[in-house]
């Protein structure tokens, strides 16, 4: 029997297959490559990167949860120069695209990131718009449409010819705004969803477990949030979507690809299982050849009830 065809295309780049981690779970790839060959990844994606180095928020900084866990790294990176001089000539000599994800405080910064990525020549960049304006008194920019089409407008007009991706919050009213938004600023594709806020107490000390109150929640039980937002934003949008929140094995990423993502990211479940990634490229090649389709093939194809 032939083997199914994997490979999808998003924003123009080619993907063997649809399967991606999560930017911030797979850190720049040289602790999961003592596991398996990363080169096996639809792409790479690299940890979030800001204009200089961050430390990132003080311990504790992760805490778990019923299917899921929270986090509140803080953006902990070496910063864009470091990731250029230490981490990219590595990374571009690999057989698979290369997102660069990015975070600023104020438009001036996503657009130095973005001329300094584009010149070096990554892939794609991905732009974290669920970080706080300082300008606008710390309103993250992915929760009003006019904030994130700013900052998209700032990365295509500083970004060269390399494809811009946007990663939008769950964290609003109706994220069909905010998608809308991006796509009239000319974003190339969107990424959902970002974490969803989140806390946890404990008990007997009854102060939060993270030592910033709230973190982001993610793993398997934001998977239908997620699968809701990917669908609503496909029906909103003529933008290819990167579908991520709570996909831990092949079913749960075919049902991204349904719900409308063109390709799928996967993030907690690599901290239970460092193949997990693996495993469903794996076993969706197996579902693709057993239901005689591919998974460019099932992207947008749930049919909902009237």
């Amino acid at each position: 029997m032939a083997k199914v065809d994997l490979s999808v295309t998003l924003a123009g780049v080619p993907l063997k297959n649809p399967i991606v981690p999560v930017s911030g779970t797979f850190g720049f790839g040289e602790e999961y490559g003592q596991f398996f060959d990363i080169q096996r990844l639809g792409a790479f994606c690299a940890k979030g990167l800001t204009l200089r180095p961050r430390v990132g928020n003080p311990p504790p900084r992760i805490a778990e949860t019923p299917m899921g866990m929270l986090n509140s790294v803080g953006l902990q990176n070496p910063g864009v120069d470091a990731f250029l001089e230490k981490e990219w000539p590595r990374l571009k000599g690999l057989d698979l695209p290369v997102i660069a994800n990015i975070s600023g405080d104020t438009p001036a910064e996503y657009a130095a990131m973005c001329e300094k990525l584009s010149a070096a020549g990554v892939d794609m960049i991905e732009v974290n718009v669920s970080c706080p304006n300082v300008k606008a008194g710390g309103l993250a920019y992915g929760t009003k449409p006019e904030l994130a089409a700013e900052v998209t407008r700032e990365a295509k007009a500083h970004g060269g010819k390399t494809p811009v991706m946007v990663k939008l919050s769950p964290n609003v009213t109706d994220i069909t705004e905010i998608a809308k938004a991006v796509e009239d600023a000319g974003a190339d594709a969107v990424s959902l969803i970002n974490t969803l806020r989140g806390m946890r107490i404990d008990i007997n000390t009854r102060r939060p477990i993270l030592k910033r109150n709230t973190g982001g929640m993610s793993g398997p039980a934001v998977l239908p949030v997620a699968l809701r937002m990917v669908w609503e934003v496909h029906n909103a949008v003529k933008l290819p979507i990167l579908g991520m929140g709570g996909v831990y094995n092949a079913e749960t990423a075919v049902e991204m690809l349904l719900a409308g993502a063109t390709a799928v990211r996967m993030g907690s479940a690599l901290f239970a299982d460092p193949m997990a990634a693996v495993k469903t490229i794996d076993g969706l090649e197996e579902w693709c050849t057993t239901q005689g389709t591919t998974p460019a093939e099932l992207t947008g194809g749930v049919r909902p009830w009237a």
